[in-house]
């Protein structure tokens, strides 16, 4: 039995298509629906809402993931107008309504994980990092690693802003494949995306400390025999071609 009560304020509508979808857990249909109540301009970001639920990160991401493979959240790299990189989310209520809301420009709601930057402008790859080449060659060839860390092209350009952060910090094309392939799951990888989003992010080295003595962090340079970055005193090759030169 239902004792009914009628919301005349702070009230949000929820579609049956969604409380009883039989193909999305529990945790991903209350995400959605904590989601929706949401202003346009919210926080929605998995640390953020960490912080509000007494989920796990991989919990969230995974329910995360889940809506969005049902086609009700779409998450994409956006550039702010002062040149920040942030995560733009657009909830759709209905995914029906979907296709139709792109053709005919309705308004969608949506939210920003950093509301503070907006202007936000349409999103583009983030081609400007020096390392962008060789984040996406490293993860476009993890298949050959293991074949269940198949990536398609839009996962490629998300994971790749995060793949940069890698080696912006010193850490090699190579060692970055052998630390995101390291003791991989037994039996199949649903999601391979997620679970490399997940270790790239959790597992970001620590930022190399200046050298003792006031020494100073070598610079960039680019491989004489790969073209890929590295950091060096002076121009030559890469410590990989390096070692397949020996």
């Amino acid at each position: 039995m239902h004792v009914r009560h009628r919301h005349t304020e702070r009230f949000t509508v929820v579609g049956n298509h969604l409380a009883q979808n039989r193909d999305l857990s529990l945790v991903a249909v209350g995400l959605a629906v904590h989601i929706q109540s949401l202003p346009d301009g919210a926080h929605v970001g998995i640390k953020e809402l960490v912080k509000r639920w007494p989920e796990s990160e991989l919990r969230i991401a995974r329910a995360l993931r889940e809506l969005e493979d049902a086609g009700y959240l779409v998450r994409e790299r956006a550039r702010s107008a002062r040149g920040r990189v942030v995560t733009r989310t657009t909830f759709y209520e209905h995914p029906a309504e979907r296709c139709r809301a792109v053709v005919g420009g309705l308004g969608a709601r949506s939210a920003v994980t950093a509301p503070e930057e907006a202007p936000v402008v349409a999103a583009e790859p983030v081609s400007d990092s020096p390392h962008w080449g060789d984040a996406v060659a490293v993860l476009g060839s993890l298949r050959r690693r293991d074949q269940r860390l198949l990536l398609t092209a839009p996962d490629v350009e998300r994971l790749a802003v995060d793949a940069c952060a890698w080696l912006e910090r010193g850490v090699g094309p190579g060692e970055l494949a052998r630390a995101v392939t390291a003791l991989l799951p037994v039996g199949e990888i649903p999601r391979p995306a997620g679970l490399l989003a997940f270790r790239l992010r959790q597992g970001l080295p620590a930022e190399l400390p200046a050298e003792p003595g006031g020494g100073t962090t070598d610079p960039m340079q680019n491989c004489e025999e790969c073209d890929r970055g590295f950091r060096g005193p002076s121009p030559g090759c890469c410590g990989e071609c390096r070692e397949a030169a020996a």
